[in-house]
């Protein structure tokens, strides 16, 4: 099998899961007061600990969610909380299905949504500047996007934010965390969830800093803040923690060996005719976008899984459509109803994208055919 699918999602490491097994030995429930609940209290206290410096944020900072879906919400919906602000809320054309969603409801409760200009794929900052004033309730930008892996300059647009203390910047950094080393000082609330980068499904987290208020999605009670209700899951929250600190322990090595099998498949893809790369200079190394012009998404990625090869067709949360990322990239229709996308990750091996590329020119000689 060449699995090339991992901004879908990625496999669990065998030493998270052994770490998700030792932790669910532990029965106490972490808000109960007896000795068992604190032994369970006092594992995730010590992953909460463990994310908080890889991360680089405060302890009490970091909100456990189900996954960046839900971190996505609380971030948007949660700005009810400051309702005598202003009602204006900008984004781009390049976010995930789980902000477009949250961003609806926003505009049904009587927000404005406006969508900031793009310079090849890149928010135009000078453009942002001059729509930011006191009516910007939230600026939400992802770090990285989903389809085309266009990393945008978060930094620079935090600082730029920061100029208005009414305005929160959330930036939705799902495929950023443990892939790339990112800088988390100048934003305000950040969503990201584990089984992107090796651990396990149904765990992710919301950043909120402590000079942020939300209004929160599930009531009930504190749990390990007061913004998500419900019994912690300890074993999910200490994989978490495991398989983050394994992404950032030679990430810059990870960075350097995912570039060089990047570059190596684009060569090798440019010589195709009628295939056309949609991901920029400014993508992570990890997402190659590509569109095999006239042949449809869904009949290009089931010809390779015949071949026990998969890749993906956009986002896993959205299929089906034109590409609304591509379309925004390329400003070509054709390329954005064609385009799909492969996906590394620190144990993709040479060999695989060798197996791959073999696999693409049987499908390729098939399908234009």
């Amino acid at each position: 099998m060449v699995y090339l699918d991992y901004s879908a999602t990625t496999p669990v490491l065998e030493s998270v899961l052994d770490t998700y097994v030792k932790a669910s030995s532990l029965v106490g429930n972490p808000n109960s007061l007896h000795k068992l609940g604190l032994e369970t209290k006092k594992l995730i206290d010590a992953s909460t600990n463990q994310i908080s410096k890889i991360l680089n944020v405060k302890p009490h900072e970091i909100i456990y969610t189900s996954g960046a879906s839900e971190a996505n919400n609380l971030a948007i919906k949660g700005i009810e909380y400051y309702e005598n602000r202003g009602k204006i809320i900008i984004t781009t054309n390049l976010e995930h299905s789980s902000i477009y969603g949250p961003l609806s409801y926003m505009e049904k409760h009587g927000y404005i949504v406006k969508y900031v200009p793009l310079i090849n794929g890149i928010v135009d900052v000078n453009a942002l500047e001059t729509m930011l004033n006191n009516e910007v309730a939230l600026v939400t930008i992802s770090a990285v996007n989903s389809e085309t892996g266009i990393k945008q300059p978060i930094e620079e647009i935090g600082k730029i934010i920061k100029k208005y203390p009414k305005t929160i910047f959330h930036s939705d950094m799902t495929q950023a965390i443990g892939k790339i080393n990112i800088d988390l000082t100048d934003v305000d609330l950040v969503s990201f969830a584990a089984h992107k980068f090796f651990g396990p499904k149904g765990i992710g987290a919301l950043i909120k800093k402590e000079s942020t208020e939300l209004t929160p999605l599930i009531s009930g009670g504190k749990s390990t803040t007061i913004y998500r209700s419900g019994t912690p899951a300890a074993p999910l929250i200490a994989s978490m923690a495991k398989a983050l600190r394994l992404a950032y322990e030679n990430i810059n090595n990870d960075i350097l060996k995912i570039s060089a099998l990047n570059k190596y498949l684009k060569d090798r893809l440019k010589d195709y005719p009628d295939v056309f790369i949609n991901s920029t200079p400014n993508s992570i190394p990890h997402i190659l976008n590509i569109s095999l012009i006239n042949v449809k998404p869904e009949t290009l990625m089931h010809a390779l899984e015949a071949y026990d090869i998969y890749i993906s067709t956009q986002s896993a949360c959205a299929t089906g459509v034109a590409s609304r990322a591509v379309y925004a990239v390329t400003n070509d229709d054709a390329k954005a109803k064609s385009s799909v996308r492969i996906s590394l990750s620190r144990i993709t091996t040479e060999e695989e994208i060798k197996e791959f590329l073999k696999g693409f020119e049987r499908c390729y000689q098939q399908l234009k055919k």
